[in-house]
């Protein structure tokens, strides 16, 4: 299989080269054009746990309920082209098998069926964070792509960092992190205009996106006229 990452920049696209007998995995909706020997099979599952209460658990994370899975139908190659919804850019993460990654809501975009994908439940942290209460979890080796709203960054994490919430794409679950506010006290975190951020500590990469689409769903929408 080979995956090509596309038009880098604003409008990032992936075009996924697909052999007879492998398969890819999209979430739902991600398809934007395919060769006329595709199959494409919407499901609740994914190689990982699924049926309806992996979808349910999918959604909390801001993901599809669906996963679209592509596989070619005459034993010819066959290709398929995978967009984000929100502007910005996509990456190819190639999972080693040694560690899993945490995509954080909306940043799973598809995967190899090699790779398993879960969710994983972050509690109170998540909720606190401003990210989504479940994490999707991808283990396995394989080849993982994730979008962001901007630009990608890679960081190779052997200490601490902090991250503004709503800018963590993805990372390694050798990395923790913890909630905290940006400033020694919640009057000077308030004025600053950052609120809490994200501290992460461990050794492992992370990847982080220039721009927080919430903050800025939440400026477009005070300039749209009232709903009558």
């Amino acid at each position: 299989m080979m995956i090509e990452v596309r038009e880098r920049g604003a409008f990032c696209s992936a075009l996924v080269h697909i052999q007879p007998g492998e398969e890819f995995v999209s979430e739902a909706g991600a398809m934007f054009r395919a060769s006329s020997n595709i199959d494409i099979d919407v499901t609740t599952k994914s190689r990982g746990k699924g049926g309806l209460m992996g979808g349910l658990k999918r959604m909390l994370a801001s993901e599809s309920f669906f996963f679209s899975t592509y596989k070619s139908n005459d034993g010819q190659p066959g290709e398929v082209g995978l967009a984000p919804t929100l502007q910005g850019d996509v990456l190819l993460v190639k999972c080693d098998g040694e560690n899993k990654w945490l995509c954080t809501g909306g940043s799973y975009l598809g995967s190899s069926s090699e790779l398993t994908v879960n969710t994983q439940f972050q509690g109170l942290k998540g909720f606190l964070s401003g990210e989504s209460i479940s994490f999707v979890e991808v283990a396995g080796q394989g080849e993982l792509l994730v979008n962001a709203f901007g630009r990608i960054a890679e960081f190779e994490i052997d200490g601490e960092i902090t991250v503004d919430t709503g800018h963590v794409v993805a990372f390694e679950d050798t990395l923790t992190y913890e909630p905290r506010k940006v400033a020694s006290s919640w009057v000077q975190t308030f004025l600053s205009g950052e609120g809490i951020v994200l501290n992460f500590s461990g050794k492992g990469k992370i990847l982080v996106q220039s721009h927080n689409p919430k903050e800025f769903g939440g400026r477009i929408g005070r300039l749209l006229p009232s709903r009558q």
